[in-house]
């Protein structure tokens, strides 16, 4: 692509997303409260997808300005916010039918990063240079925590005897969502604090100065202040519109799976690929730059952020939500869980991947969406 033509389309793509986060909030509060027949759900679907396009560009221009790998923590952080926001608003509104809500949400989350956006991150990497290259010791233990917290919030519910069925005490609930602040805190202080090299290409860490060596930032200039102060009032108003459409839309949603027959499990599953959509197509712009560890950290990251948000954000708010909170996995998920795990594992132990690592976590990704529309 010509220069000319690739600063036409930068210009194009920049001027939509300042215009659709006000659109899509006036759109919102022309529709907030009202039933929508389908033709106005459509819209507010396209809109509703726009913002999320939107709020993703804003996040990555304040994600450039404050640099890596503190850009894609605030990334996955406000993909998070998006997700935290669904699941309680819908679980306001539907109660006990939506019990399971957060953990189909967050269970789906984790499968689309630590096997959809991984895998592809890997695949594309690998296919572009051969082998594709990341740090062992941040990715490790990014997947490390994630299968601590997985453990502790999705898997325990189903073994615990306190409460009947797959959930938590009170008692445990509170136990388990000070886990996954404390945990998170702890990983976020690693990633950006003590241990920042880890979690950066290694290009860059071996040729921090060199601009011509592959795997080098090849973004333009650092936004300007006043530009990366419009983008996070824009972000702000396009996560908004986001969390609003949906609610919104969310009927019309809910009642397309039920005429197809689906289970209502796989609600969480569109939640999750809904909010995750921007998160893949910055993971894989990385990995063509051959950078698969910033698409390693933004994968890693939001699953870390779903978990060590959205539990002590749902636990909080059953507060004053009607009904129960049923975070435990059935078996079918916990072996996706493990294999999940355990696949991750001997991938990141030689900090190197060819095209067939990034092939066997599609294969369980796949297998986990057949299995969530024929259990």
């Amino acid at each position: 692509m010509t220069g000319p033509v690739s600063d036409s389309l930068t210009a194009a793509l920049n001027r939509r997303s300042l215009l659709v986060p006000p659109m899509a909030a006036v759109l919102l509060a022309l529709v907030w409260g009202q039933s929508l027949p389908a033709a106005v759900a459509g819209l507010a679907g396209l809109a509703l997808i726009g913002a999320v396009l939107a709020a993703v560009h804003h996040a990555e221009v304040v994600a450039h300005r404050v640099g890596e790998p503190i850009g894609s923590l605030l990334l996955a952080v406000a993909v998070t916010v998006i997700e935290v926001g669904l699941i309680v608003t819908l679980m306001a509104d539907y109660g006990s039918k939506n019990a399971t809500l957060a953990r189909d949400t967050v269970f789906a989350a984790i499968m689309i990063t630590c096997n959809g956006i991984v895998g592809l991150c890997l695949l594309v990497g690998s296919l572009r240079t051969q082998v594709a290259v990341f740090n062992p010791e941040g990715t490790g233990a990014a997947l490390a925590s994630i299968a601590t917290l997985a453990t502790l919030s999705l898997a325990l519910p189903s073994f615990t005897t306190s409460t009947p069925g797959p959930q938590f005490s009170p008692t445990q609930l509170v136990f388990a969502s000070l886990a996954a602040l404390v945990l998170y805190g702890l990983f976020v202080a690693t990633q950006t604090v003590r241990h920042r090299e880890y979690f950066l290409p290694p290009q860059i860490v071996h040729a921090p100065a060199d601009p011509d060596r592959p795997g080098q930032d090849e973004h333009a200039e650092p936004p300007t202040r006043r530009a990366t102060w419009t983008s996070a009032a824009l972000l702000l108003v396009a996560l908004v519109a986001v969390v609003g459409l949906a609610k919104a839309v969310s009927p019309t949603i809910e009642s397309g799976l039920t005429r197809a027959g689906l289970p209502a499990s796989v609600m969480g599953v569109v939640i999750a690929l809904l909010v995750l959509l921007p998160e893949t197509i910055a993971a894989t712009r990385a990995a063509r730059r051959d950078q698969v560890q910033i698409g390693l950290n933004l994968a890693l990251g939001s699953a870390m952020a779903s978990i060590g948000l959205t539990i002590p954000a749902v636990a909080f708010a059953t507060l004053w939500l009607s009904g129960p909170l049923v975070l435990g996995l059935d078996p079918t998920h916990l072996v996706l869980l493990a294999l999940t795990v355990a696949v991750g594992t001997l991938t990141v132990i030689p900090g190197r991947a060819t095209p067939l690592q990034g092939g066997v976590h599609l294969s369980v990704l796949a297998a986990y969406v057949v299995l969530a529309v024929s259990p």
